[in-house]
């Protein structure tokens, strides 16, 4: 199979293996003239980070970038980004990376106009119509990691360092313009996070598929994502140079973020506060929530999921799947208690009280309550 493609859902995608080399036309097209690549303290460094600014030289337009970049990232990387981008008159963003760097570069550049505070644009009601939309600058998205398909979302996430909340900061026009979608970007992945990012990409579709709200277009498209990250992570995590799995399994992260559009639910509820609060990988915090979850969620879900066991080729209905949840963590190296990932004393009356702020309960087929969300965390634990 040729697994090259030029995409306009939901925003315009180049995907294929070297098309990295297009990052200076990606520029032309999104009206750069002079971008600031934004990424993570992590890949500042790597050979996947200079050869992108080569190209960016090569092609006359500079070679600045942004790094200072935490894995979580909050408002004060988002001032320390706005002020390098603001002096240096820049025109554009190449968000650059995994969701740290692709969350905080779309931030960036859609704050870069704005003259409220960061806050006031939180994804609540209609509050994303205090923007100015002038002030938002274009953005090109590189992802470097298969896995929160932030490269074509329209929001960010950032944490609130004083109350350590993750806050969701939103705008139609944080969409990228332009998406390059490289699976050698990929290669060098460790395994644990290939692990973790791919069952990221995984949550996002099973929380889609299983929300009550209505979107078919979310529907079809996150079971098929499920059945590409069943097909191919465990192929990318035992060899990580097996190119064909790093691009399926961009795809699975891209098709992911476009089904959560229907809604997410109770494993990003309760992963957010934990790792706002004791700084754990995302994807891989999803992962450990999810089995407890599926459970928590089955009076309601149990016939979607049936239905999606029966199309992925697993036996057994809800409970297959289930037991196919446990022996993929397992399989993946996943920790199987939030304990053993390294949460130590939580809170449980913050986490609660947070996992209830957070706005993916609303995609959850089960009610949350302070009750029910207590319980779930202490399983999870």
């Amino acid at each position: 199979m040729n697994l090259v493609g030029n995409w306009s859902y939901p925003t315009s995608v180049r995907f294929g293996a070297g098309r990295i080399a297009e990052i200076a036309e990606a520029c032309i097209a999104a009206g750069i003239t002079k971008p600031l690549l934004v990424t993570d303290k992590g890949l500042a460094g790597l050979d996947i980070t200079t050869r992108t600014l080569d190209l960016l030289e090569g092609a006359g337009l500079g070679r600045a970038i942004f790094s200072e970049v935490d894995p979580n990232p909050n408002e004060q990387n988002v001032e320390d980004g706005l002020k390098i981008y603001r002096e240096g008159d820049f025109d554009g963003v190449i968000a650059f990376g995994g969701g740290s760097g692709l969350d905080l570069g779309k931030v960036v550049a859609f704050m870069a106009g704005q003259s409220r505070p960061l806050w006031d644009f939180e994804d609540i009601g209609d509050w994303w119509t205090r923007a100015d939309p002038q002030g938002i600058h274009p953005i090109i998205a590189v992802p470097t990691t298969a896995g929160t398909g932030s490269e074509v979302g329209r929001a960010g996430v950032i944490t609130n360092s004083e109350t350590h909340e993750k806050k969701i900061i939103f705008h139609p026009k944080m969409l990228p313009q332009v998406v390059i979608c490289d699976p050698e970007l990929t290669v060098g992945m460790p395994k644990f996070i290939t692990a973790g990012t791919g069952l990221d990409a995984f949550a996002h579709c099973v929380e889609a598929f299983c929300s009550p709200h209505y979107h078919p277009m979310s529907q079809g498209i996150a079971l098929e994502g499920m059945r590409l990250v069943k097909e191919y992570l465990p192929r990318a995590y035992e060899d990580g140079s097996d190119l064909e799995a790093r691009a399926h399994m961009m795809s699975a992260a891209a098709m992911g973020a476009t089904a959560f559009q229907k809604g997410l639910g109770a494993i990003h509820a309760l992963s957010h506060p934990i790792g706002a609060h004791h700084h754990t990988h995302h994807g891989t915090t999803n992962a450990v929530c999810m089995p407890a979850v599926l459970q928590f969620n089955r009076p309601r879900a149990e016939g979607v999921l049936s239905r999606a066991a029966d199309y992925l080729g697993i036996a057994g209905g809800f409970e297959g799947f289930a037991a196919y949840v446990e022996e993929l963590n397992a399989s993946l190296g996943i920790p199987r208690t939030l304990s053993e990932l390294g949460v130590t004393d939580p809170d449980l009356d913050v986490l609660v009280r947070d996992a209830l702020r957070d706005p993916s309960t609303g995609g959850n087929p089960v009610e949350m309550t302070a009750e029910n969300t207590r319980k779930l965390f202490e399983a999870v634990l």
